[in-house]
């Protein structure tokens, strides 16, 4: 057994990959801390069952400017490594994760790894493609540069890295990073919640057809394309509903557009964040699930959760094509369109309103391929990262780390 701790500039439980990691953690049998940004009303230390959360209170909003982004992380990445070496004194880890953004918080860890602790980087974006998209500049940008400088610096002062996509860890190793030190472990869902015995799939009732999206409502996801979509085939598919799940800065932009394009009833908006259970029934009543990322050089390298959530709900998905969606699954599993065309995208989901038949045999696909991508094999691979971490001689040396230290 071992002691873990897991910083993240991110609100927990709410977020959904450190969440896993953590309860994959205590599955295996260590003990585990969280650092993270505290929530309005949240306590600043609590215990969720076996896991303490150590919260700070620093405020996070959606940053307009580069400006307010660098202030951000840097206010939270000297909180966190305040707090991670007064903390260490105490309790002594064995293993201090990192998950960016950004990926310099990892130096939060800088005292438990001068006092023996092995340092974990988990890498969910590639931030100088990050940052092109979105401020809109090339790749040659000194700040880009500057950017993936930092990135290959957190790379190598980490002990070993994981990452989301076979395609980010190119990326990353493409600009410098070894090979062998940097391991992928897929944004799988978790078959706990979203779970197709407890909920199975069954769809809308004739003549309906119900569309579902979920998370956050923000330009990038490409729900603009939804509504446009939705309002070309609204005359052809009868009871045809558009679900959307979640909320964020886009929302008020998405409300206008249903009105101009008077789809009515036929757009449906969650009044904010939605209970899980009440998102996961939502799911299993709807018809399809659609994933509209738009595609740029960030999101080739990348995946989005909730296409791995329809697979796990056994719910054919539409969703725009993207390098990585292409390299894991394809046109077998999934019902393929141009990111950001409505009319290719009105075109699948009339394809698949008029072959319920089609839809099903995606779901059965789409099932058989993602079967080693699920969270009970990418758990393995996580818990596997963690273990080569925590050697036996790992152990002695950090002990002798701490007779030297004190």
């Amino acid at each position: 057994m071992a002691r873990v701790c897991l910083i993240r500039q991110g609100f927990f439980p709410l977020d959904t990959r450190v969440r896993r990691e953590a309860h994959a953690l205590l599955d295996a049998g260590h003990e585990v801390d969280v650092i993270c940004l505290r929530g309005r009303d949240e306590p600043r230390r609590e215990r969720l069952g076996a896991i303490t959360v150590h919260r700070l209170g620093l405020s996070h909003q959606r940053a307009s400017s580069a400006a307010r982004y660098v202030f951000q992380y840097a206010a939270f990445g000297v909180a966190a490594a305040l707090m991670a070496g007064a903390l260490h004194f105490r309790r002594r880890w064995d293993v201090v994760q990192v998950n960016s953004l950004p990926d310099v918080l990892v130096f939060a860890a800088a005292i438990p790894k001068l006092l023996g602790a092995r340092v974990l980087l988990d890498l969910h974006e590639c931030m100088p493609e990050f940052f092109r998209v979105k401020f809109g500049v090339g790749g040659r940008h000194p700040a880009v540069r500057l950017i993936a400088s930092a990135e290959q610096a957190s790379i190598r002062f980490a002990d070993r890295v994981i990452t989301c996509t076979e395609q980010m860890r190119d990326a990353f190793v493409a600009r410098g990073a070894p090979a062998d030190k940097i391991d992928v472990v897929l944004n799988a869902a978790d078959e706990a919640i979203f779970d197709a015995r407890r909920h199975p799939p069954r769809g809308s009732r004739p003549p309906g057809f119900t569309l579902i999206c979920h998370g956050a409502i923000e330009r990038s996801y490409g729900l603009d394309t939804l509504v446009r979509a939705a309002a070309l085939v609204r005359d052809d598919i009868p009871g045809l509903r558009v679900r959307i799940y979640g909320d964020g800065t886009f929302r008020p932009e998405l409300e206008r557009l249903g009105r101009e394009l008077g789809l009515g009833e036929a757009l449906q908006l969650s009044d904010g964040w939605a209970p899980m259970e009440e998102l996961v029934d939502a799911i299993a009543s709807a018809d399809a699930g659609v994933v509209a990322m738009r595609r740029d050089v960030f999101r080739d390298l990348t995946h989005c959760n909730k296409m791995f959530d329809y697979i796990a709900m056994r719910r054919p998905a539409i969703v725009s094509r993207t390098r990585a969606v292409e390299a894991y699954f394809g046109e077998s599993c999934f019902a393929l369109f141009e990111a950001g065309d409505e009319r290719d995208l009105a075109r699948a989901i009339m394809a698949l309103h008029d072959d319920p038949r089609r839809g099903e045999e995606l779901v059965r696909r789409a099932a058989e391929v993602s079967l080693p991508y699920s969270w009970a094999g990418q758990r393995r691979v996580y818990q596997g990262v963690v273990d080569s971490l925590v050697r036996p001689q790992d152990r002695a040396d950090r002990a002798r780390a701490w007779r030297l230290a004190s």
